[in-house]
Parts: C-alpha cells; structure tokens; sequence
C-alpha cells in the first residue's frame, strides 16, 4: 500500500512542477493589445510545447518581413471544434492573423488570437474553445 501512496505522491507532484514551469504569455506578449498581419505561410511547426506559424507579411513601408506566430500545443489544435493538423497549412497559404503583439517589436512575434484564410474561409480563433489562457 505504501509503495501506491508513494508513486501516487511522485505522480502528483511532477504535475505540479509541470504546471509552475510553464512561462506566463504576459511575459512575452502585449496582451491588452492586438495587431493583424496578412501574408503567405513561410512554415508551420506543429510541435510541443507550442506551435508556430512563420508568415512573411507586407510592412506599412510596402517590404516583406518574417513574422512568428505562436499558437498552442497539438494536442490543444487536435482537441477543438476545428481540428488542426499538420496539413490543416501548407507554405504559400495566404493568410490573415490578429494576435497579441511580442513586448520586443524589433522581434516581430504574435501569439494568435484568431486566424483566417481568405482562399476556402477556414478560420480559427472565432469560437470560446478555440482560445487558449
């Protein structure tokens, strides 16, 4: 019996550590605010702990630039009422995405809020299980 309580013990507390290792959004991210981007899909990284999503997309100066768009873990994407896979997005894909902007502008990062592609009307990001805290 004591050999249970302890691996139960064990169990308990690496989901603990799990939990309290994982880094706030706020830290990283502008949350009060958002901006949108539109561009074509350079990459999509479908992989843990969080997905990301490269866009190039025209600045206001009419230059391209590279933007990371981070987005949740595939679990999360697999799990809501629009299922995303890795070939939900493939490069070349012309998109339209709003997201909170990084702290750092100079890094051109975005945590997605919502996410659109104008081609089929695929969209993401539009309804309460398809946000992520």
């Amino acid at each position: 019996m004591k050999r249970y309580l302890g691996a139960a013990l064990v169990i308990l507390l690496s989901g603990v550590t799990s939990a309290l290792a994982h880094h706030s959004f706020a830290a990283t991210y502008v949350e009060n605010e958002s901006v949108t981007i539109e561009g074509e899909i350079v990459q999509f990284l479908l992989r843990n702990p969080h997905s990301f999503v490269h866009v190039m997309a025209k600045e206001a100066d009419g230059t391209s630039e590279r933007w990371v768009v981070e987005w949740g873990s595939p679990a999360q994407l697999a799990a809501g009422t629009i299922k995303v896979s890795r070939d939900t997005l493939k490069p070349g894909d012309h998109v339209i995405i709003t997201g909170n902007p990084g702290r750092n502008t100079a890094d051109r990062r975005i945590r997605l809020l919502t996410f659109r592609r104008p081609s089929d009307g695929w969209s993401w990001g539009v309804l309460p299980e398809e946000k992520f805290n």
